[in-house]
């Protein structure tokens, strides 16, 4: 596929004092089953991203966790040394243990070593961005992340991040967070069928803050993904390709980081993503999130 970043779905936003393409691609899939382990195919992986800067995209997030130490790898074989159009968001917070579960690991110490390890696998002196991840595997958790944000305002000082953000956090947290040191993103689960951020994506947007969701098709019931299946089938599209493009027309300041370990899957996300829905598609699909 050969395109740049105006052809893609929902053209650029500003990211800090980056321009990066509101059509992103997350690089959780590139790793094993349930994110362990190696990739399948490991030349697949690469041939998917650079795929991605092919395609025009300039956001891709990742994170060291990712694997663990796997996607960041794949990252830098594939796209090292990067195109200066490129834009590289990674998260701290947590770390995998062998079961494949996500164990905290917020204290300064094990940040600060998360960092240290997403430069060196990335190959990058400074990192774009680092989400500050809170809560847990069952989502936010109420409580200051003064202490643990607080770590990355420091690193941020110290030169080796450019801008900071968080992520799986409460509206309390983002503001307890921009009260410390200014955001350029929020990264929490958001979709047709879980609204409930949409105040904070509203005040957000008023900020020009970035909202970043993900599991675009996560925890649907099954009347819900029948509603969203119906409207796909009048438009000739699938469920995926709506929920992205929904998203996209949704706010001006969300940005898309659909995920995938397939070069076809990717070009269908992207040309999804582009999908027109009208006043009353848009009036339909609103009803599965009330």
């Amino acid at each position: 596929m050969n395109a740049n970043s105006t052809s893609l779905p929902g053209g650029t936003l500003a990211l800090g004092d980056s321009i990066v393409t509101r059509f992103g691609y997350g690089a959780m899939q590139l790793a094993g089953p349930w994110v362990m382990g190696p990739p399948a195919d490991h030349d697949g992986a690469l041939a998917v991203l650079r795929e991605v800067v092919e395609a025009g995209i300039t956001h891709i997030d990742t994170s060291e966790a990712y694997g663990p130490q796997v996607t960041n790898g794949l990252i830098r074989e594939a796209l090292h040394p990067y195109p200066e159009s490129l834009f590289i968001a990674t998260k701290v917070g947590a770390n995998r243990d062998a079961q494949g579960g996500w164990p905290v690991a917020r204290r300064p110490e094990d940040l600060r070593k998360q960092v240290h390890e997403n430069l060196r696998s990335l190959g990058v002196e400074v990192l774009d961005l680092v989400n500050m991840r809170m809560g847990d595997a069952e989502g936010p958790r109420p409580g200051s992340l003064a202490e643990a944000f607080g770590t990355l305002v420091d690193l941020k000082r110290e030169g080796l991040i450019r801008h900071l953000g968080v992520s799986n956090v409460t509206s309390e947290q983002v503001a307890e967070a921009q009260g410390i040191a200014r955001i350029v993103c929020v990264q929490n689960m958001y979709n047709l069928a879980h609204r409930h951020d949409d105040d904070l994506i509203d005040r957000l947007a008023a900020e020009g803050v970035a909202y970043v969701p993900f599991f675009p098709l996560g925890g649907f019931t099954p009347l819900q993904s029948e509603v969203l299946s119906g409207v796909a089938g009048r438009l000739g599209a699938t469920p995926m390709s709506v929920a992205l493009a929904w998203l996209l027309r949704r706010s001006t300041n969300i940005l898309l980081i659909p995920g995938t370990s397939s070069v076809t899957h990717l070009r269908e996300n992207i040309l999804g993503a582009g999908l027109s829905l009208s006043g009353e598609d848009m009036a339909e699909l609103a009803g599965i999130g009330r």
